[in-house]
């Protein structure tokens, strides 16, 4: 399993300390269950890749796949999101893959969102939606 550089560490705290406390502790507990899992280690580290989120970098993704080259990659403008509030519910996961470089494997973001919903009941998984498929996604409603 990839480590992460110290400043890397302090990215993904400084990320996570800005999640509703509920969603943060399903997230902390599905990491460590991901890495006490020899198989699932060899896959990958999950990373927070975004948590809170402004309302202009919310606008600003909007435009991708409409305005902006890319496929679509959400469906609520500035204000809308559960990313623009905080303590945010919401928080986008990736993988540091060995190399280096970051994936977004719907298998792999799948696999965790198993250990999400396990770690708390209230998480629910953008991969789970009827339409749009957000699978990097997990939030806590309250």
């Amino acid at each position: 399993m990839p480590v992460l550089t110290p400043a890397q560490q302090q990215r993904q705290a400084v990320r996570l300390a800005q999640a509703v406390p509920g969603l943060a502790a399903a997230y902390l507990h599905a990491l460590g269950r991901w890495a006490g899992d020899p198989v699932l280690r060899l896959l990958g580290l999950p990373i927070v890749t975004e948590c809170y989120r402004s309302p202009e970098r919310q606008d600003e993704l909007y435009t991708h796949g409409r305005t902006a080259p890319g496929p679509v990659v959400t469906y609520k403008r500035g204000g809308e999101s559960n990313h623009n509030r905080l303590p945010t519910p919401a928080l986008d996961v990736a993988f540091l893959l060995a190399d280096g470089s970051v994936s977004w494997s719907g298998l792999l973001l799948s696999k965790f969102a198993r250990l999400m919903k396990a770690a708390d009941a209230r998480v629910h998984w953008g991969g789970d939606w009827p339409e749009f498929k957000d699978r990097p996604h997990f939030e806590v409603l309250s």
